[in-house]
């Protein structure tokens, strides 16, 4: 007995940025909640119509700066105050503006290193391929056309259903994304 092949969700093919941006508003209407939609330029509003909440991004980079900066200061204060202190011409052992640019210089290295590797978690990569290239007509999404996905795992996709709804919006196409290996 053939098994039918799983299916990652349906995807709508956009001639213009209007009519993407109106099918996306009209599909989060209808209640669906896990779409994405893929296009070759920005598409001002786009984000705004799929209700895209804001990113943890920020807040990871902000703990790796404040960690790099406590990390410098607190490093170069116990090597000059508590490891190794040495009195030299009755300076005082912690003086804080010697250790600004180390701790600067720490702060933006592990900011950085935290913005890399959190965008990198809050994305799923690496991931070699993603479902939506099993399409052939998605290649032009990096020239002409714009694509609307509503995947599987949504509580409202219905095979059936969810096709006739999106080829309500008079797509150039409707097409059905395989979630092969």
């Amino acid at each position: 007995m053939m098994r039918s092949p799983r299916i990652y969700g349906l995807m709508a093919e956009f001639a213009s940025p209007d009519e993407l941006r109106k099918a996306v508003g009209d599909v989060y209407r209808q209640g669906y909640r896990i779409i994405d939609a893929y296009t070759p330029l920005p598409i001002e509003g786009l984000a705004e119509e799929m209700n895209l909440r804001s990113s943890w991004l920020p807040l990871i980079v902000l703990v790796g700066g404040v960690i790099g900066g406590a990390g410098g200061f607190f490093m170069q204060y116990y090597a000059s105050v508590l490891g190794f202190p040495l009195d030299i011409g009755g300076r005082p052992l912690d003086s804080w503006p010697a250790f600004v640019p180390v701790t600067f210089e720490l702060t933006i290295l592990v900011a950085s290193l935290f913005a890399v590797l959190g965008m990198f978690a809050l994305s799923g990569l690496p991931r070699p391929n993603h479902p939506v290239f099993n399409e052939p007509r998605f290649a032009l999404a990096t020239q002409s056309r714009l694509f609307l996905c509503i995947e599987a795992r949504d509580p409202l996709f219905d095979r059936e259903g969810t096709r006739k709804f999106l080829e309500s919006f008079r797509p150039s196409g409707v097409y059905e994304i395989e979630d092969r290996p």
